[in-house]
């Protein structure tokens, strides 16, 4: 037999309304009165309707996500992070996944989350218009991609500074040639490959070192890119004694065309990544870590503060600590490095 709201209440002593306050967690219910109600909830094996609450708040308990990518590593783990801390508070995820731009134009025409979610992740960087188009949605909203932008909570790290130590560690092990593996293949709108590109270039002149434009190639952002991208690299008329790729997938791809080449990290070619893949470690790969799960997981607890305390206001940008992990990939060049 189902238990009911109305079963509670009487066992508690209480109105119905009280025992509906009391397990959303609303004020005007004492402490000892919400205890009360919630072991004689338990006792019962009182289950709250979702339908129920939800037409009682207004609430949906659905966050939205809006994602460039689903396949993807780092995509993968943001989105793996806030949804643990979204499930552990009573909330579904309803993914879009806008890979394509004709997925991206019809979203943003149509926006098919209106009034179906309770707030949005979006871990693309819209444009003007689509940032207009999510605010009108009048919800919360944050993001783990680019810098601060009106209306959204933006988790994220400092691209600059981690490819700056990334960098500037090759300079330091007294390298002069170093080439870059750099991503086009990224969402649009995506700030990170311009950013982690300038920290070369000012690394480089800060160091002194004239910039060849022969010494960079695009990886796509993928294993198979950055392979190929290594391969490019070697075929150089100076090929490079230090790369830094700004990936660590695009890395991995590196160290295979290291080896298909005959040549190892990093007696012949230092390589550096960034971002501490999971096999990062496993591989021995000097990396820039950034915790990528845990930016995923606090713009989760973000949006769901800003729905406990909606007249709270929300950090603008909150920025997540990174840091060099130093492994056995990099080291100071050496003469049997390819000339």
């Amino acid at each position: 037999m189902t238990v009911s709201i109305t079963d509670v209440a009487r066992a508690a002593g209480v109105s119905a309304s009280t025992v509906s306050r009391a397990l959303r967690g609303r004020e005007g219910v004492s402490e000892e009165v919400r205890a009360r109600i919630e072991i004689v909830a338990a006792s019962l094996g009182y289950t709250a309707s979702r339908s129920a609450s939800t037409l009682a708040s207004g609430r949906t308990f659905t966050i939205g996500v809006v994602a460039p990518y689903v396949g993807r590593w780092f995509f993968g783990k943001v989105l793996d992070g806030a949804e643990q801390v979204l499930s552990a508070a009573g909330y579904d995820v309803l993914l879009y996944n806008l890979g394509s731009r004709e997925a991206r134009k019809r979203f943003f025409a149509r926006m098919p989350a209106r009034k179906r979610v309770d707030a949005v992740l979006s871990l693309l960087i819209p444009d003007g218009e689509e940032s207009a188009a999510l605010r009108s949605l009048g919800v919360p909203l944050a993001t783990t991609v680019g810098g601060a932008r009106p209306g959204f909570t933006v988790v994220g790290i400092d691209d600059r500074s981690g490819a700056t130590q990334a960098v500037r560690h090759l300079v330091n092990l007294g390298h002069r040639r170093i080439g870059m593996i750099s991503g086009a293949g990224g969402p649009q709108q995506w700030t990170t490959p311009g950013e982690r590109r300038q920290a070369y270039l000012d690394v480089l002149a800060e160091a002194g070192i004239e910039h060849d434009p022969a010494l960079e190639a695009d990886g796509d952002f993928t294993v198979r890119g950055g392979e190929r991208a290594m391969t490019e690299l070697l075929a150089a008329v100076r090929p490079p004694t230090a790369v830094f790729a700004q990936s660590d997938e695009m890395a991995m791809g590196a160290l295979r065309a290291l080896r298909m080449h005959r040549l190892t990290a990093p007696d012949d070619v230092s390589v550096i990544g960034f971002d501490d893949h999971e096999l990062a470690e496993v591989l021995g790969l000097t990396t820039v870590a950034q915790p990528v799960a845990e930016q995923g997981a606090q713009a989760a607890r973000l949006l769901l503060r800003q729905l406990a305390d909606p007249n709270a206001e929300p950090p603008a940008y909150q920025q997540i600590p990174i840091r060099l992990a130093l492994r056995e990939t990099t080291a100071p060049p050496s003469p049997r490095g390819p000339q």
